[in-house]
């Protein structure tokens, strides 16, 4: 322990040589005093309240008369003495580290000792002095300002962690005082300036918890005075604003998050804090800055949903708890008129029971656009049924909620019966049969509902202009029959009295030719669930269907002509049916009746409903899994709508007969074969809505029906590069294909070698090329892809590795054409070395997934013939007629690769012998690429020499083995299992060797030059 003391000491000692100490003066018995203090004070937090007291005892002594005088007292000291004392000690704490607990428990009893002392001054004071205007002159306060003066300073010491405790003092003072003097302020507030761009992260975090203070401060008196310095306070401010938004640490932004003011040109820069790269500053914001904030009615809605969005769907649990406690405690509290306490403190109380804050919740969340499919509503109310299980017993749902529901009621029971029938196991199903209508009640109610809907888009459709009011008002009965469709598809259809009023219903309903897309889709996904499962239910549900159709396509029809039934979308049929057909001929003598604009008017009818029967079939085929040709009412619907749909004049009916061409393409092979040219021409000649769309058909035909397809047509593969490389033109093509081509790649739906190692390296090529920068799709999609595609099958990794070359040559390339005094390069792409080392990286057997291995087990003698093959491949490349740069490029990744012991030993020994020849024949002229050659000779050669000892005592054992007797053999060993060598690997900037030693010497001086690197250490 006395070394362990003089040690510290002496390290102590070291550690304040930066600190202008002042000289020691002799021991007194204020000294003694005030050291004992401070000494217990360091230990622990509970004392010091305590600890104040008695200091402030010895303080006043000091500073004023006593009342009635104590021999013990220490009244031969003056103030002078104890601020001198006060300081020598607070000096000691400077030099402290970080990681010592004492040094915060001093700093904290420094801030509670000053507090105290100020407002101990104060009351001295009386109220003679409430009133001034300038702040008045006390013993505390000339403390304060003599200690802040000396420790002011120590800002710019080269010490780091004098410059922590300085800088942690000073904001801690600033945090714990009410005021502080004029003069003070801007020198405090000049120092920790400097300090918001200091090199340490711990300094930058300290600096901002003071700066954050003095900017609150500076704001009140904004507001308060007319005569303030606005530049210089706004300065602060837009100084912060940077930092919080530019700060790479983590803890600087965070501790800037809570501590700056909350005002109105400062909250979207707080707020934007919720997509922080790091979890804790993203869930601070959910859990200290928003209940601390106030009422949420003052957000825009926009950000409500938004900061809904953000946090339940964040990758972070932590993150999604917060912003689900929020929603379900705080906001509900807002709600229901609960006041709140201060700084986003819990409340004492919790908010009584009232389904009016609940409904008022969701109306500010704007349930009505928040509620729908890929809704953040939804989430927030399965988190809330979760969290809230007061609201989840008390809620009912009588005749008088179904009587006038809102958007908002609707969905408290949409959620309500998704939350119980989804989560618990089933625990909390008993709730929705006790507290839903069954099914036949639900039926006359839907109805009812579409009724009041169909009324209110009849009386819209009939006004020229509908007010907004009205425009709302069908939105909303529109949200209600969707919800209430929600409700209707996880029903249980035993009741068969209630399952036959539903299907009715239903049925009857899809025929509406004004029923809004989403309503449609919904019905037909619930008579697809009402039908039977097997193949019988999927006629019936087809045939019910089509009738639909039938009747929302009779509405075309003039009334004066009567089509013979084979007619079906004639409007549509220019190139199948002639001139000379009756019903061309009665439509055209009914059309010369009718003047331009009731023609325009009939033509626009006529498309809208052909697409709303394209709809309905599209709707019909997404809910069908049987074979096409098995199903008769398919093969009609086939005929009679869809071709003639895809060969329309019309752009929009052209489109959605090929979305649903593509759909039966899915149920019938042959089917999909024979029209992939019609598909490819579309892609070649459309626009950018209709190439999506296709490619979206195409990759859905080789996910059914396999990559063959992609085999026998070789202008298929020609589509989805053109796709890749598309993204000056069109980057929302780009991402769609990058995304498609993922898919195929890493769902081994595209098995050909050469059209997977064309999409490989065309992927490659669009990760690193600078054109996709902006294109956040294709880098995000990619970004995911290639990690997770190479190391989850070694196949993919020797895929990978035979592109890697190639690509890295094509970006070479790309980057010599961004050569320009215009650009600078390295800010538009990555350097070639980067790339170079992300290629060696994903081509890494150790971080290859083996099947029976744990993902984080140490892989040091997995087979690593990725890396020798990519070796010869780089050999190869060295002997071709590349340019020096790209030599020296590829050259520097064979010091990456990874040479494992348990590779194929042919291969181990051939590449020995071809970079043998490398290293003699001086392939290489420059230091780093020679280093780079020789580290992996090394690596080969005490492999190549290991594998020669083997053979020998393998030759032995074999030999003693047949000298000995049957009964005297020895037990054999295995003499497969090789040790990994201690191999300590160059460095690629090591000293350039002699060149005339690599380039000159004949072959028996380099072999024996290279048998003595292998051997070196070995004996």
């Amino acid at each position: 322990m006395p070394a362990r003391a003089s040690a510290r000491s002496k390290t102590s000692r070291v550690s304040s040589s930066s600190i202008d100490i002042p000289e020691e003066t002799p021991d007194s018995q204020l000294r003694t005093q005030i050291s004992a203090i401070f000494r217990d004070a360091q230990k622990t937090t509970a004392t010091h309240r305590k600890l104040v007291v008695n200091l402030r005892k010895i303080h006043e002594a000091c500073c004023y008369e006593p009342t009635r005088p104590n021999k013990n007292s220490t009244t031969e000291f003056d103030e002078s003495d104890f601020n001198n004392e006060f300081t020598r000690c607070v000096l000691r704490v400077m030099p402290v580290k970080k990681s010592e607990g004492a040094g915060e428990k001093i700093i904290r009893f420094i801030g509670l000792f000053l507090r105290h002392a100020n407002d101990k001054d104060n009351e001295l004071l009386g109220e003679e002095d409430a009133d001034a205007s300038t702040m008045p002159e006390t013993p505390s306060t000339r403390l304060t300002t003599q200690v802040m003066e000396i420790i002011l300073p120590l800002l710019t010491s080269k010490d780091k962690f004098v410059r922590y405790r300085s800088t942690q003092l000073i904001s801690h003072v600033i945090n714990s005082l009410d005021a502080i003097d004029d003069d003070l302020f801007q020198k405090l507030r000049h120092g920790l300036l400097k300090r918001i761009r200091d090199k340490e992260a711990m300094v930058r975090s300290q600096a901002v918890l003071g700066l954050g203070r003095l900017a609150g401060n500076q704001v009140e008196s904004m507001i308060n005075s007319d005569d303030s310095d606005d530049d210089a306070e706004t300065g602060l401010l837009e100084k912060l604003l940077e930092v919080l938004q530019n700060d790479p640490s983590a803890e600087v932004r965070r501790s800037l998050l809570v501590n700056l003011p909350i005002l109105p040109n400062t909250l979207p820069y707080l707020l934007e804090r919720a997509r922080d790269q790091d979890p804790a500053t993203r869930r601070a914001v959910y859990s200290r800055l928003l209940p601390a904030l106030g009422d949420f009615r003052y957000l825009s809605v926009s950000m409500r949903e938004k900061l809904l969005r953000w946090g339940l769907r964040d990758r972070d649990e932590n993150v999604r708890k917060a912003a689900g406690r929020l929603f379900r405690e705080r906001w509900m509290e807002d709600c229901a008129g609960v006041n709140q306490p201060e700084d986003g403190e819990q409340s004492a109380t919790t908010a009584p029971l009232t389904m009016d804050g609940l409904l008022e919740l969701l109306e500010r969340i704007d349930v009505v656009n928040s509620g729908v499919e890929n809704g953040v509503a939804l989430e927030a109310m399965k988190g809330f049924w979760e969290g809230r299980p007061d609201y989840r017993d008390a809620v009912e749902f009588d005749a008088n909620f179904w009587e006038n529901p809102t958007a908002e009621s609707i969905f408290i029971a949409r959620s309500f019966n998704d939350f119980c029938r989804t989560e618990g196991n089933g625990k909390y199903e008993f709730l929705v049969e006790e507290k839903l209508p069954v099914v036949s009640d639900l039926a006359k109610l839907l109805d009812r509902y579409l009724k009041d809907l169909m009324e209110v888009i009849r009386r819209i459709d009939s006004q020229e202009n509908a007010e907004e009011d009205e425009e709302e008002d069908r939105a909303e009965k529109e949200f209600i029959v969707e919800q209430l469709l929600h409700i209707i598809l996880t029903l249980d259809y035993s009741d068969e009295v209630g399952r036959r009023a539903m299907f009715t219903l239903l049925r009857q309903t899809l025929s509406i030719p004004e029923l809004p897309d989403g309503i449609t889709k919904l019905t037909t996904e619930a008579l697809r669930d009402i039908c039977a499962p097997n193949t019988a239910g999927e006629k019936e549900f087809c045939s019910v269907v089509l009738e639909a159709v039938e009747d929302v396509h009779d509405t075309i029809v003039d009334e004066s002509v009567i089509g013979d039934g084979e007619e079906s979308f004639h409007s549509a049929r220019s190139e199948v049916s002639g001139d000379s057909t009756p019903t061309k001929k009665g439509k055209r003598n009914a059309d010369n009746d009718l003047n331009e604009e009731e023609k325009l008017q009939k033509e626009v009818k006529e498309i809208m409903i052909n697409m709303k029967c394209l709809h309905i079939v599209q709707c019909m085929l997404s809910h069908v899994e049987g074979m096409l040709q098995q199903n008769d009412h398919l093969v009609s619907a086939l005929k009679k709508v869809i071709i003639p749909a895809v060969r329309s004049d019309e752009a929009l009916v052209r489109e959605r007969g090929l979305v649903c061409l593509g759909l039966c393409a899915l149920l019938d092979r042959q089917l999909a074969e024979d029209n992939l040219d019609l598909f490819m021409h579309c892609f070649n000649k459309g626009r950018s809505a209709l190439q999506i769309t296709v490619l979206q058909i195409l990759t859905d035909i080789l996910n059914v029906h396999g990559a063959q397809l992609l085999t026998e047509n070789p202008a298929l593969l020609k589509v989805y590069i053109r796709a890749l490389r598309s993204g000056s033109r069109s980057p929302e093509v780009q991402g769609v294909a990058t995304l498609a081509v993922s898919k195929l790649l890493l769902g081994r739906v595209v098995t050909d070698h050469d059209a997977s190692a064309e999409l490989l390296k065309t992927l490659i090529v669009a990760y690193f090329d600078p054109s996709t920068a902006g294109n956040q799709s294709v880098r995000q999609a990619l970004n995911y892809f290639l990690p997770v595609f190479c190391y989850s099958r070694a196949e993919n990794q020797e895929l990978m590795g035979s592109v890697a070359l190639d690509a890295l040559h094509a970006l070479y390339n790309v980057r010599e054409g961004l050569d320009d005094d215009d650009i600078d390069v390295g800010d538009e792409m990555a350097s070639l070395n980067t790339i170079g080392a992300c290629l060696v990286d994903w081509t890494d057997p150790r971080k290859c997934y083996t099947p029976g291995i744990p993902l984080d087990a140490d892989k040091k003698n997995v087979n690593g013939h990725v890396h020798l093959d990519l070796a010869r491949d780089i050999l190869d490349k060295l002997n071709s007629n590349l340019s020096k740069e790209e030599k020296k490029v590829i050259t520097s990744l064979l010091g990456k690769l990874y040479v494992s012991p348990t590779s194929s030993e042919d291969k181990i020994r051939a590449l020995y012998e071809d970079i043998s020849s490398a290293v003699e024949e001086n392939l290489v002229s420059d230091a780093t690429s020679r280093n780079a050659l020789y580290k992996i000779h090394v690596s080969l050669g005490k492999i190549v020499n290991q594998l020669n000892e083997q053979d020998k005592m393998s030759r032995r054992s074999g030999s003693r083995s047949v000298s000995l007797p049957p009964d005297e053999k020895p037990i054999a060993e295995d003499v497969t299992v090789i040790r990994e060598p201690d191999i300590k690997e160059e460095e690629e900037d090591e000293v350039e060797e002699d060149p005339d030693v690599s380039g000159t010497v004949g072959r028996s001086e380099a072999d024996s030059l290279v048998e003595d690197l292998l051997t070196d250490g070995e004996t």
